[in-house]
């Protein structure tokens, strides 16, 4: 797949980044791995990223890293484009980028240095060293001490053929446009928040319709569900789903630094696809913040559960569906030819 195809692919759909998958001592378990993806891939997100940063990057060693992004790979291979997560120094970056080129991903995000305070000229080397050091697309993740500007974005493409993304993760709105005006459809634009929902219609009105949901990995259906309301301008739903769902999540997950990833993991292991525990310096979920977020899981089944009961009792219409009912015959509804042809 090259660059082009790839941003061709992340301009429209929903995105996620798979959890990755430890046993209780910690280790990487590469077969509930495998059917976590295997799980996830046919509810239809338009890529994945493994090893990103819901899927603890920066927690993993080196030979974990080659066996997680060959996992991914191999799984999905006939059902969805696998994007792998790069990050560290420049020289450790270009070494997993080229690493993750060889086991066959279609592209990369490139996450923060994370540690070092730089000059944004220092953090443009940094990119431009890592998309020239493979042929596949790179994707950049503005965040944290990432923070390109329009100007040197710009420079970025034009010296960098295959640097075909950009994903938001600062909430900077003034910023955000600035880039997306600059940069015009130069780049596909992915908003990268955490728990992007509550800003997905905001970005989408800034013209970055495409955002990554965490969510997706325990409760996929209705990541999916609010994604089509937001492409569909389906105001009702979103409002709906923020009240009755997101909302009360993020009680739950601002409660403690670094809990974007912890409380992703409570929701899988609820919904019975247990991924393990996180690791160091991340912290798992509190016992009743995990009985909080079952309730919530559980309430959102519920009211899912009434809204059909109504659709089937016609308490409910769906658009369309409105006015009395009537009792009528297939034959009254159907041309003659059509009634005989059924019979």
């Amino acid at each position: 797949m090259n660059p082009q195809e790839l941003k061709s692919i992340l301009s429209s759909g929903l995105l996620s980044f798979p959890v990755t998958d430890f046993n209780a001592q910690g280790d990487f378990h590469r077969a509930g791995y495998i059917k976590r993806l295997e799980w996830l891939a046919p509810y239809g997100a338009s890529a994945l990223f493994a090893a990103g940063g819901t899927g603890e990057f920066f927690s993993l060693a080196a030979s974990e890293y080659s066996e997680i992004i060959k996992t991914a790979v191999d799984t999905c291979e006939t059902s969805v484009p696998i994007l792998a997560g790069v990050g560290g120094s420049t020289r450790q970056a270009i070494e997993y980028a080229q690493e993750a080129e060889r086991l066959g991903a279609k592209g990369l995000l490139l996450l923060p240095h994370y540690l070092t305070e730089a000059s944004q000229d220092g953090v443009a080397a940094h990119v431009e060293a890592v998309c020239k050091s493979v042929k596949i697309g790179v994707v950049v993740y503005n965040r944290n001490v990432c923070r390109l500007t329009a100007p040197l974005l710009e420079r970025l493409a034009e010296r960098c053929p295959n640097l075909i993304g950009y994903k938001d993760g600062l909430g900077d709105i003034e910023l955000m446009v600035s880039i997306r005006r600059r940069l015009g459809d130069r780049f596909s634009y992915l908003g990268g928040l955490p728990t992007a929902e509550v800003y997905a219609a905001a970005y989408k009105a800034l013209g970055v319709p495409v955002y990554s949901s965490a969510v997706f990995n325990f409760i996929p259906k209705t990541a999916m569900d609010f994604y089509k309301a937001v492409a569909n301008d389906d105001l009702p739903t979103q409002h709906r789903l923020l009240k009755d769902f997101f909302m009360p999540y993020l009680e739950i997950r601002n409660r403690m630094p670094g809990y974007a990833v912890s409380i992703v993991k409570a929701g899988a292991k609820i919904v019975g696809h247990d991924a393990g525990p996180v690791r160091p310096p991340l912290t798992d979920l509190k016992a009743s913040e995990i009985e909080a977020l079952e309730k919530l899981i559980a309430k959102k089944r519920d009211l899912k559960q009434a809204a059909m009961q109504q659709l089937l009792t016609g308490k409910t219409r769906l658009p369309g569906f409105t006015g009395n009912w009537g009792t009528t015959t297939l034959a009254a509804i159907e041309p003659a030819g059509a009634a005989r042809h059924l019979r």
